[in-house]
């Protein structure tokens, strides 16, 4: 015997096996059609796109020498002060966020006094 959970039941209940391997919902659905267009206006194709159509050369090469120099900088500081502060600030969250958490901590741990 085969099973299939019931929608309307919120149970199991007997079911053909053609049923009980069709998950609900997954139904095969195909379609001979073409969708029906959502947007007015129209779009380029993908084959009208050249390889260099976008706004400026490839920094990739440039940019792995620049991080695999080994200077003895670590890679999340190696483009100097913007990398700095943001380091710094992270840390600085980081442990004003441990600190406030040991706090509450603390202050939910002791009984209140009526």
């Amino acid at each position: 015997m085969y099973y299939k959970f019931s929608g309307f039941t919120q149970k199991l209940a007997g079911a053909w096996a053609s049923n009980a391997y069709m998950p609900q919902g997954l139904k095969p659905v195909v379609s001979k059609e073409a969708p029906p267009i959502i947007f007015a206006t129209p779009t380029k194709l993908t084959s009208d796109y050249s390889a260099y159509d976008y706004a400026g050369k490839n920094k990739v090469p440039e940019l792995q020498k620049f991080f695999q120099k080994s200077d003895g900088v670590p890679i999340h500081l190696k483009r100097g002060l913007p990398d700095q502060m943001l380091y710094r600030t992270t840390m600085a969250l980081t442990v004003g966020g441990t600190i406030y958490c040991l706090i509450a901590l603390y202050m939910a741990s002791q009984p209140r006094n009526k």
